[in-house]
């Protein structure tokens, strides 16, 4: 590659059909297959480092002057491999599953782009399809004035897009309702997280026509969902400087009116410290206008009760830090439980964030919990992916899987 390969991809092939190709072939003969795949991306990829990293898969680290060149390799891969292998003079054929991690050049982070070539293949796996990973760049790297003035370019210029996450209403086996997460893909540095860029627009004030852009795509988006035959309420989150701002109320309240939206916010408790009594004015405004409010994060700070029975909320959603080591830790049931417990009890619906396995499913439904939202279900996805998630009922299969799973092991480990 020459001085215009900007982009760094690492892609990694796993054969999905091993396990069926060892008992064809036997063990033995089975072994080298990945050295088959590694040794014919090399003839496709002779600048490439390719390397089978164990039975089952195959690595390669490549370099491209842009982010689309990933695309038009996993495409050269899928045609490439869809052709018969013969290990030991026995004819086979893999099904291959692709994924990739991307990484503007350079950067110093080869363990987290190799995470998230992981996390890209996990999902590959799930959704049977090639996933794709970018790797965010971190701000502290970068010039924040000139980030600054890059966000109020991409505002003006909707250079953003939004991703999308369903929420599942346990009991009824449904899509509740949608998460908004806004994506920033920068021209020259690629993928900046949410979490960089939100702090930057808020120190810069800018944070205020960022959500307006959200709430007008989130808003448009919906539209075309219901014309498509799934009307969704659809949740944007909220920063806790624009509860005390009347000028984004205003224009927040206009929209929602002029576009007949029906949308959520989520706020974090927290966000309403600053100035308790103009947040839960404006807050209670929104409800008034038919917005859903959700109480995000909760459980991630310093949480009030003093505050919590007088926040309009209709939901709360239970931080992942305790979900993600529901069935690991002795003490983070007890903890989920009385969240739950007191959510109802306040008469709120409970939202499980970060729910990764169908054991941590069985244990919520269990508990008692409304919803779940994570990766299990759906990691976010675009709006055609969302719009085709919901055509195929996508989540069923995973509740029903779930559900039953082992639920009598758990049920005496959510009521110790």
């Amino acid at each position: 590659m020459g001085d215009d390969s900007s982009w760094q991809f690492l892609i990694l092939i796993a054969i999905g059909n091993f396990a069926t190709l060892r008992r064809h072939i036997g063990r033995e003969q089975s072994g080298l297959l990945a050295e088959a795949v590694a040794a014919r991306v090399t003839g496709l990829f002779p600048d490439a480092v390719v390397r089978s990293t164990s039975s089952t898969q195959v690595e390669i680290m490549l370099l491209g002057a842009d982010r689309a060149a990933v695309d038009v390799h996993l495409a050269v891969l899928a045609t490439a491999l869809a052709r018969p292998f013969t290990v030991a003079g026995q004819p086979c054929r893999i099904e291959p599953v692709l994924a990739a991690a991307t990484a503007m050049k350079p950067h110093e982070d080869d363990i987290r782009l190799l995470e998230e070539a992981e996390q890209a293949l996990a999902d590959a796996h799930i959704e049977c399809r090639s996933v794709v990973r970018d790797l965010a760049v971190r701000v502290d790297r970068l010039d924040r004035i000139t980030l600054a003035r890059d966000l109020t370019h991409a505002i003006e210029h909707d250079a953003l897009f939004v991703e999308y996450q369903p929420k599942v209403h346990v009991r009824q086996q449904r899509v509740c309702s949608i998460e908004a997460l806004l994506r920033w893909r920068h021209p020259v540095h690629g993928m900046i997280s949410p979490v960089e860029f939100i702090p930057v627009a808020e120190e810069s004030r800018i944070i205020a026509p960022l959500t307006l852009w959200t709430m007008r795509r989130v808003i448009a988006d919906q539209r075309r969902l219901d014309q498509a035959g799934h009307p969704q309420r659809i949740f944007i989150n909220i920063s806790g400087i624009l509860l005390g701002d009347p000028d984004f109320v205003r224009r927040a309240c206009a929209l929602v009116r002029d576009g007949g939206a029906c949308i959520g916010f989520e706020i974090t408790e927290t966000s309403v410290i600053r100035d308790p009594e103009s947040a839960i004015a404006n807050l209670q405004t929104f409800v008034d206008m038919g917005i859903a409010l959700a109480i995000d994060d909760y459980g991630a700070g310093l949480s009030s009760l003093s505050y919590l029975k007088q926040l309009p909320a209709c939901e709360l959603k239970i931080d992942k830090l305790f979900i993600t080591q529901l069935t690991s830790s002795n003490r983070d049931p007890l903890i989920v439980r009385s969240t739950i417990d007191l959510a109802h009890a306040l008469e709120m619906e409970v939202v499980a964030e970060g729910v990764e396995t169908p054991a941590a499913l069985a244990l919520l439904t269990v508990m008692g919990c409304d919803m779940v939202q994570g990766y299990l279900i759906s990691r976010p996805i675009g709006f055609d992916a969302l719009c085709q998630f919901l055509d195929e009922q996508a989540h069923q299969a995973v509740i029903e899987r779930a559900t039953p799973l082992s639920l009598g092991r758990f049920v005496a480990h959510a009521r110790a």
